[in-house]
């Protein structure tokens, strides 16, 4: 079993780098755990008790607001870790997070992970430099939703989507990128912060312009330099 987690470290970017001994006494602490799609792995406000890690599969992470409408924050895949926060103090997990597809995890418990990364400093600066990425990422998001009206924000989410979950899509015309996740039109408003309506509108008319399309397992197609030129 240890010489099972040890070779699934390896889709874990968090890990790679590391030496043998220190490898060796990270596989002794992980669980490997399968989760069917659908699963709730926690609800937002629950005590903060156990670090994921992602061999595959993908998780939507989501938050609601006080009138009870979802808010997508991201969708992990593999080698993604979740939470960011709450490693240091007894905290809560500061959303839901469910399994959008089958997959597979390595778990620890946040005291485990604590204790790691203050006797690990090598984990200590790939855990900063991951957490540092997400701030990162959420100025950006922040920004566009300042400088950007609704159809930019879309279009600008479309190409981030594209970028984390995007593959060559097969008998697409010209070269074009297919969402390997499925998404629906709710879960894209909630992302940018506006109406499944408005979204609607906004798809149909980039689908209009030949800028998306729809497969027909539903997954969106996206000419993405297009796209780009959009901005």
């Amino acid at each position: 079993m240890i010489m099972e987690i040890l070779h699934l470290l390896a889709h874990i970017p968090l890990f790679r780098g590391l030496d043998e001994l220190e490898l060796d006494k990270i596989s002794q602490l992980l669980i490997r755990r399968h989760f069917a799609e659908k699963t709730g792995l926690f609800w937002q406000g629950e005590l903060l008790t156990t670090v994921y890690f992602i061999v595959s599969g993908k998780v939507k992470i989501y938050r609601n607001d006080e009138s009870g409408r979802e808010q997508v924050v991201t969708v992990l895949q593999e080698g993604d870790m979740f939470p960011h926060v709450g490693f240091f103090s007894t905290g809560l997990y500061p959303a839901h997070a469910v399994m959008i597809e089958e997959g597979e995890m390595l778990t620890l418990s946040t005291e485990r992970f604590r204790q790691l990364i203050e006797s690990t400093p090598t984990l200590c600066l790939k855990l900063l430099a991951v957490i540092e990425q997400k701030y990162m990422e959420l100025q950006a998001r922040l920004a566009e939703m300042v400088m950007h009206d609704t159809r930019g924000r879309l279009v600008l989410m479309l190409i981030r989507l594209s970028r984390l979950h995007g593959e060559p899509a097969e008998g697409a015309q010209g070269t074009r990128t297919r969402l390997n996740i499925p998404i629906t039109n709710q879960e894209l408003a909630n992302m940018i912060g506006t109406s499944r309506e408005t979204v609607n509108r906004t798809l149909n008319q980039l689908k209009r312009d030949g800028v998306v399309e729809t497969a027909l397992d539903l997954h969106l197609i996206l000419d993405v330099e297009k796209l780009e030129q959009l901005l």
